[in-house]
């Protein structure tokens, strides 16, 4: 996985890896901490914003906080 690199310094997101029609994310706290969205789940638009946000450092725990993209799984 990928380190977030989380520029504001205040993200929930530590980690993500990205893939073809996924992006696995990682949150630093919680019951649950890894997350899967798939296109299949969330829907191709919200995982290549995940994307992106993921790559820029920045945004991506506020996109899902406010988008709420339905996961794939949980771990």
């Amino acid at each position: 996985m990928e380190v977030y690199k989380n520029l504001h310094g205040d993200s929930g997101v530590s980690a993500y890896q990205i893939g073809g029609d996924f992006i696995i994310v990682r949150f630093k706290s919680g019951r649950w901490t890894t997350y899967t969205y798939t296109y299949a789940s969330a829907g191709s638009t919200s995982v290549e914003t995940m994307k992106s946000l993921a790559k820029q450092g920045y945004g991506l725990n506020s996109y899902i906080s406010t988008h709420k993209p339905k996961y794939s799984s949980k771990v």
